[in-house]
């Protein structure tokens, strides 16, 4: 099983985050840039994890931030085969 099927059974879902941010040459001009992984909903440590670096590490402050989530595949969703048919 692949990584990322693994991370949706366990709950993670596709997370995209809308982020607006203050260009540091020009503070009146604001600026997106488009963030996307997979995270745990309700608490986000991933997001959170990105914005906390962007805070510490890079230049243009931050306005706001817009995110959507989305479980991609739920635990009951989820079905074994036990078979497989092979055509040609």
């Amino acid at each position: 099983m692949n990584e990322e099927m693994e991370m949706m059974l366990k709950g993670y879902g596709l997370t995209t985050a809308h982020i607006f941010y203050r260009m540091p040459d020009h503070p009146s001009l604001i600026q997106t840039f488009l963030w996307q992984n997979y995270d745990l909903a309700p608490d986000f440590p991933q997001m959170k994890g990105f914005l906390k670096f962007w805070e510490e590490k890079l230049d243009g402050p931050l306005h706001s931030v817009r995110y959507v989530h989305r479980k991609l595949i739920a635990a009951n969703e989820w079905r074994a085969l036990k078979g497989e048919f092979i055509l040609h």
